[in-house]
């Protein structure tokens, strides 16, 4: 006789994770540019960076990224 698994499906959520903080970042989109802001924990900075660097290049399409942290929990 074999021996016999048996798996338990656990429902879980996941939730931003304050403690981790959300890092902004821009990216000029436009063609053979490849300027990016670099990460800022304030997304007034990197908007900032944006607006610079449109003003010296006349780039004016850009990729705005949010990053944030996510904890999972289990939901029992």
């Amino acid at each position: 006789m074999s021996p016999r698994t048996v798996y338990r499906h656990i429902a879980h959520t996941i939730r931003h994770a304050p403690e981790g903080g959300i890092t902004y970042e821009a990216f000029c989109a436009a063609a053979d540019c490849g300027a990016e802001s670099g990460p800022h924990d304030e997304q007034e900075a990197a908007q900032d960076w944006a607006l610079h660097h449109s003003g010296r290049t006349g780039h004016d399409l850009f990729r705005r990224v949010f990053t944030d942290h996510a904890m999972v929990t289990r939901a029992e």
